[in-house]
């Protein structure tokens, strides 16, 4: 695999991207974003009421985030983004933006040179009783644990050609760093 200049912790909430995310970024010295930063207000307050999100409300909310990772990585920068990118469209939204959606990304710098995002997805994933125990002892947070099973539904776990691991949330929080760096190597 070619080295990545963009790593993806993703999973459903609760599974502890944020924490693996920030994590990782301050051990690599590379910029951490948590893509819940990104979310419009229409988004986190349907989310508060219990609606899961579909794609109209995902897909400008991803094209924000690709246009903050073509940035990043065209200056040089590396990048750590915790993002629940659950469906495949959704992460391929994060590394080539999305020029045939309705609702398009950005055209910021069109006419330089395209910067290629070259991402390293890392599924936290574990089993729903672990991830829901995590959601019900969260605090204010605006995903109620109800959409936790709506999250599950709609997740399409990584496969090949993308570039991905997968790491149980059951291993500690040095473990599953360590795991990361040993695969960036």
């Amino acid at each position: 695999m070619e080295a990545p200049n963009a790593v993806l912790v993703m999973g459903v909430s609760g599974s502890g991207k944020s924490t693996v995310g920030a994590l990782l970024a301050s051990e690599l010295g590379w910029k951490f974003y948590d893509a819940d930063d990104y979310h419009p207000e229409e988004n986190r307050m349907k989310m508060q009421k219990g609606i899961p999100l579909n794609d109209e409300d995902r897909i400008p909310w991803l094209c924000k985030l690709h246009d903050v990772l073509r940035r990043d990585v065209a200056s040089g920068q590396h990048v750590v983004l915790a993002c629940s990118a659950l469906k495949k469209v959704y992460r391929d939204i994060l590394i080539q933006g999305k020029d045939d959606a309705p609702l398009k990304c950005d055209d910021l710098g069109k006419e330089e040179k395209p910067v290629e995002v070259k991402l390293l997805v890392v599924h936290l994933t574990g089993s729903f009783d672990i991830i829901s125990g995590r959601l019900l002892r969260r605090k204010d947070h605006f995903m109620p644990p109800e959409l936790l099973q709506s999250q599950s539904d709609t997740l399409e776990t990584p496969s090949a050609p993308e570039s991905f691991i997968q790491i149980n949330v059951d291993k500690n929080l040095s473990e599953i760093i360590a795991t990361i760096m040993e695969t960036l190597k």
